[in-house]
């Protein structure tokens, strides 16, 4: 009987991975692969949609994704489209936006 692999293990990875960076430089991993892969990946196992996304100079763009369930990924992707997962988490809160200068803001 085959079994179906689970993806489970994906955001436990990712976690222990970004928490090691500053323990072990030479030794971390951080979970990379292509976008369309890691994005299925994280609707499929998490169901998690891209909630924005944000373009840091000419070097990235950042994803957040977030579930339903409130999980979290921060999905970073380079300009040769090579993506790395770079925190994920749980407990995730939706806020209003608030303007600079406001109350919360």
């Amino acid at each position: 009987m085959a079994r179906i692999f689970s993806y489970r293990w994906v955001k436990p990875a990712a976690i222990g991975s970004v928490m090691m960076l500053s323990s072990f430089p030479a030794q971390s991993q951080v979970i990379c692969g292509g976008h369309d892969y890691l994005v299925s990946r994280l609707a499929a196992a998490f169901e998690e949609k891209r909630l924005g996304y944000g373009v840091a100079g000419e070097a990235a763009i950042f994803e957040v994704f977030v579930s339903a369930s409130g999980t979290w990924t921060i999905l970073m992707t380079d300009v040769k489209g090579q993506s790395c997962i770079l925190a994920a988490g749980d407990g995730w809160e939706d806020t209003l936006a608030t303007a600079v200068r406001q109350p919360g803001g």
